[in-house]
């Protein structure tokens, strides 16, 4: 029997979770719940979910994301990335489900020069990385059959509602609804991986077919800050516009500077490499359109 017989994806509607069920479409049976369909930190919700269900492999892609409401609102970002993941993953426990569980970069201080490996010493110095990193800890501890996976930089063709499309689609729109003189402001001194969350996806999926657990790392590979990738973006969709590179300010959540995820475990486990983030990149406005006319 396959792990992916029976899946719940939990998130639905959102940029992975959207690519995970078209991953899976002919994998077997999948259900995927948005928020209003099932809220995680709703025990009886998700307790009726598993029993209408019977899941066998479980993804949760549902998150408290948004990095800066998150200081403001720390029960929440607790109820959604930790206590929630507590229940989840004793619920999967209790079905015998396999669950793979979604973290970020942002358990990371940022400080330091090289990627992050999965050995490192987790720092986080916002709520929202402070909850996830919880999350983690919950999921590792109460799952017998777990896989936490750590990105970052997500963007996919579903966008990211809670953010007002992602980071692609909104510097898109904006250098195009701006002034043709007016720069863009981009920090150049946090950097990171941007990926896409349809080559995540992929991943995921091939993870949970060799039996991949405990703590991973996936994202597309190499790295550029978020400056370079704004320059990015607007040389493929054929836009000029200046881009004024910035440091990062005070004031807000603490975001990591050097986000770099290692994924020398992924690669050692025999898991595809993923896309070069300039590729994914590419491939990504192809598709959605938003790529420079040939």
């Amino acid at each position: 029997m396959s792990v992916h017989d029976r899946t719940l994806i939990t998130g639905g509607g959102g940029q992975l979770a959207s690519d995970l069920e078209q991953v899976l479409a002919e994998r077997g049976q999948v259900w995927s719940r948005s928020r209003e369909d099932l809220d995680i930190t709703d025990d009886g919700a998700v307790a009726a979910a598993f029993s209408a269900v019977a899941p066998t492999v479980v993804y949760n892609c549902a998150a408290y994301h948004n990095v800066d409401v998150c200081e403001d609102t720390e029960d929440r970002a607790f109820a959604v990335n930790a206590r929630a993941v507590k229940r989840l993953s004793q619920r999967c426990a209790e079905h015998g489900a396999r669950l793979v569980h979604v973290s970020t970069n942002y358990v990371f201080d940022g400080t330091g020069e090289t990627p992050w490996t999965e050995e490192d010493l987790p720092r986080p110095r916002s709520i929202y990385g402070l909850s996830k990193l919880a999350g983690e800890h919950a999921a590792l501890a109460y799952a017998p059959d777990v896989l936490v996976a750590r990105t970052g930089g997500l963007y996919g063709e579903h966008g990211s509602a809670s953010k007002g499309g992602n980071f692609v689609v909104r510097m898109v729109g904006r250098a195009r609804s701006s002034s043709p003189s007016a720069p863009l402001r981009m920090v150049a001194d946090q950097r990171l991986t941007p990926t896409a969350t349809s080559d995540l996806a992929a991943a995921l999926v091939q993870a949970s077919d060799r039996g991949v657990g405990g703590l991973l790392h996936l994202t597309n590979a190499g790295a550029c800050s978020w400056y370079e990738f704004t320059a990015a973006i607007m040389e493929e969709a054929g836009i000029d516009v200046p881009i004024e590179a910035v440091t990062t300010g005070r004031g807000g959540a603490d975001r990591p500077l050097n986000g770099v995820l290692s994924c020398a475990r992924a690669e050692a486990a025999g898991l595809a490499p993923l896309p070069h983030w300039r590729d994914a990149l590419r491939g990504y406005l192809a598709r959605t359109e938003l790529a420079a006319a040939a």
